[in-house]
């Protein structure tokens, strides 16, 4: 395997484009761990394509299904496996009743966690692309795209999009990282072990209420999903795709609160009104994603508002609070995952207003026993993993 050739490789440009020199290489001699077909990448498409790469093949093998994450600014905005698409999601992708592959429904659940986050996103799946998934791909807003492998015919596609300069990665599957890993920063070389914990779940040590099966594959999910995520780190998940992921934040509770907005909106875009918004012909879908998520955050200015009237055929009806509030209500059936120990009951208060039924996360605090007691009174299952995953 090789990105291009057996030397150092420049990048486009570093992190920031006035980083002028920015290069690559193998950390082993002539040991790449992926080929690059098509494109020319930067700094940053790499940290989110080798990224999403371990994200998805990690789930793929915790779960035994496909996987797919959407990768935007080293972080994932959603992550899922295989899975049933609902309705609002055929719509929006005009799916009809077809049936619709494995891997291209991994990637439209992940897709949908927060689509407009996802504007302009890294994809990666578990499995090689197919005709199907590469069809969609070349029609949706993405910058690139890494698996272990494509369909005969697929990178030629994929290769026409972005005017030639759609990103192809292909990763070496049975590429194994260096057990240690090292970084330099400002003058210091910073070495450590990788984290090599195996995802699985015997990790999970109940300590209140009952992990089905299906929680525990969420959980699992959620797990993966948070081990490449920056820290702090929560997401909210259910049926098999992420919900709302919060990264980054220096406050855990800000992190589940964030998190839990974007699961808010997720299950507002199902709400009947949002549906039934008369978009005129020749909107974009990704207009039209935007102004699903803006009308239901409810707090339009008057120019958006003004824009939003101009886009529809009939005027919308706003979300009165309480319907927003009784429409909330009935989302349920939803786990959340920590990459951290909760460090007060707060956490889990404000997990429970976004439908949360089970919690995992590290246990150990010097208030676990409060998280526990907020997870009794609330009804919400409870697991310990030891286990903490921050990515910095």
């Amino acid at each position: 395997m090789s990105l291009r050739g057996s030397h150092d490789v420049e990048l486009r440009y570093g992190i920031n484009p006035q980083q002028r020199l920015a290069e690559v290489a193998p950390t082993r001699p002539g040991q790449w761990p992926v080929r690059l077909l098509n494109g020319e990448p930067s700094y940053i498409n790499l940290l989110d394509a080798l990224n999403s790469w371990r994200l998805v093949s990690e789930a793929s093998t915790a779960l035994g299904r496909p996987a797919a994450a959407s990768f935007k600014h080293v972080s994932p905005a959603g992550a899922a496996v295989s899975g049933p698409l609902d309705e609002a999601v055929r719509e929006l992708y005009q799916l009809g009743d077809a049936p619709v592959g494995a891997l291209t429904g991994a990637y439209l659940r992940a897709r949908d966690a927060d689509p407009k986050s996802s504007y302009g996103d890294f994809a990666a799946v578990s499995h090689p692309v197919d005709d199907e998934l590469a069809e969609l791909l070349g029609r949706v807003i993405c910058d690139g795209v890494i698996a272990p492998g494509y369909a005969p015919g697929t990178v030629g596609k994929l290769r026409g999009k972005k005017n030639g300069r759609f990103l192809v990665l292909e990763a070496d599957g049975a590429a194994v990282p260096p057990q240690r890993e090292t970084r330099e920063v400002s003058g210091l070389r910073l070495t450590q072990d990788r984290d090599l914990t195996p995802l699985t779940r015997d990790l999970f040590t109940p300590r209140y209420g009952e992990i089905t099966p299906k929680v525990a594959d969420d959980l699992l999910l959620g797990l993966a999903v948070l081990r490449y995520t920056q820290s702090n780190s929560v997401c909210y998940l259910r049926d098999g795709m992420t919900l709302g992921i919060g990264a980054g934040q220096q406050s855990r509770v800000d992190c589940t609160r964030l998190a839990g907005a974007k699961a808010d909106t997720w299950w507002l875009r199902r709400h009947p009104a949002v549906r039934a918004l008369d978009f005129a012909p020749g909107v974009r879908r990704q207009d039209r994603i935007n102004w699903q998520v803006r009308f239901v955050e409810g707090d339009l200015t008057p120019d958006e508002e003004g824009r939003l009237a101009q886009v529809l055929r009939t005027p919308a009806t706003p979300l009165a609070a309480e319907e927003r509030a009784r429409w909330l209500d009935t989302l349920s059936g939803v786990s959340f995952v920590s990459d951290g120990a909760l460090p007060f009951r707060d956490n889990v208060d404000h997990a429970r207003r976004h439908g949360v039924t089970a919690i995992a996360e590290p246990g150990g605090s010097i208030r676990s026993d409060d998280v526990e007691t907020a997870c009794r009174e609330h009804g919400i299952a409870l697991a310990h993993t030891g286990l903490r995953l921050f990515h910095h």
